[in-house]
């Protein structure tokens, strides 16, 4: 059984969800506002998405469209854990366009998962999908780091894939010193 301890093994999930449903382009915005006692999380993507019906279905822990077992917790747990925690969750999609999955909690919520191994989450998704390209966006107070594949690849050239174990570890100390500039400006 699959047991989500944070909120970076949940955006893990909705990423899995995402690449699986043919995304080539991945936005994960992180907020995270002490002040107004809110962290909201959010994933979109440009995948197949989903028609009416399915999407009515998804918040339903034995509904999956994967074939490797006949359950799907990530987003039925993310709802439930949003709405234990004083917040809300919200999935929106269009068949063709892809797919947006929103969580808001309450900051100070005792029960709030914390976010967990952000920078070791986006470096799996980056090294597990060499093909897709992942914005990530964060936000704490007045504070903002941005990191985008993108511009990445552009520096790079096409020779050089991302996955390359230089690169890997520059990726990696990126997003770690920029995630702990942020939690230090914030404290």
């Amino acid at each position: 059984m699959t047991v989500f301890r944070d909120l970076s093994q949940h955006l893990m999930d909705i990423a899995e969800n995402s690449t699986t449903a043919g995304a080539t382009l991945l936005h994960i915005y992180i907020d995270e506002d002490p002040d107004a006692n809110r962290l909201s999380v959010e994933v979109r993507d440009n995948g197949r998405g989903m028609d009416p019906q399915m999407l009515l279905r998804v918040s339903d822990p034995w509904v999956t469209t994967r074939t490797t077992r006949k359950v799907g917790l990530g987003i039925p747990f993310l709802k439930q854990t949003a709405e234990m925690c004083g917040g809300d969750f919200q999935i929106t999609s269009v068949p063709g366009e892809g797919t947006a999955t929103r969580a808001a909690f309450e900051f100070d919520h005792i029960d709030r998962p914390p976010l967990g191994d952000l920078a070791g989450t986006l470096l799996c998704i980056i090294v597990g999908n060499p093909t897709l390209d992942v914005v990530y966006c964060h936000h704490v107070g007045p504070g903002e780091f941005v990191f985008d594949t993108r511009e990445l690849r552009e520096l790079l050239g096409p020779e050089v894939p991302l996955y390359d174990p230089e690169i890997l570890g520059f990726i990696r100390g990126t997003l770690t010193e920029e995630l702990m500039a942020l939690e230090s400006e914030a404290a």
